[in-house]
């Protein structure tokens, strides 16, 4: 089993607000949240109180072009999302997002956990050549990124201040990790035994 943890830290905003605006989400109030990095994010069909909820994520995670399509398979409104992502068929790859209220600020843990069991196990080297070590420290920035980002975005949901740039990958708008993180932060990345879902490249 392969696991990149990332995990911060956020003051004026609560879980809730957080699962609320993920549990929702259309691909414009996406591409607010992050200019010229969010592409699209949607229900695609609706499960019950969101349980079985199948989406469609397209984003850059520094500079890999990602896009994934999962379903809910455990929610708790203010505490917690785990999506499986798929395509066709549910994968090994699960990405969890759990987070709890602490004195008017947020912890928040985001794990992506890939692997298979029993015999299939013997498929992880595969999935180690897209879960790779720069995919991880992308990974890790991208997360302290954009949760700062969507706290304004829910404290000030007006228009966004800057638009993409139209056409291809164009440059970040909003502060770029960076920046905001000059110390790279190294996320875990651990091998341990459960299973996972699926990345579409």
């Amino acid at each position: 089993m392969i696991t990149i943890e990332s995990t911060l830290h956020l003051e004026r905003v609560t879980g809730l607000s957080i699962t609320e605006f993920l549990l929702n989400c259309t691909d414009e109030r996406y591409q607010q949240w992050w200019p010229g990095t969010h592409r699209r994010f949607h229900v695609r069909t609706q499960g019950r109180e969101h349980l079985g909820d199948t989406v469609f994520m397209e984003e850059y995670i520094g500079n890999r072009h990602v896009r994934m399509a999962g379903t809910v398979v455990d929610v708790v409104p203010g505490r917690r999302i785990v999506w499986q992502l798929k395509r066709v068929v549910r994968l090994p790859v699960w990405l969890t997002l759990e987070l709890t209220d602490r004195d008017g600020a947020v912890a928040i843990r985001h794990t992506i956990r890939a692997g298979y069991t029993g015999v299939g196990r013997l498929l992880d080297p595969l999935l180690r050549l897209y879960f790779t070590a720069e995919f991880t420290r992308a990974m890790d920035d991208h997360v302290h990124t954009e949760f700062p980002l969507l706290r304004d975005r829910i404290l000030d949901p007006g228009p966004a201040t800057a638009a993409a740039p139209s056409g291809g990958r164009g440059e970040r708008v909003l502060p770029d990790p960076a920046e905001l993180f000059p110390a790279r932060r190294a996320a875990a990345v651990r091998v341990g035994r459960r299973s996972g879902s699926r990345l579409p490249g």
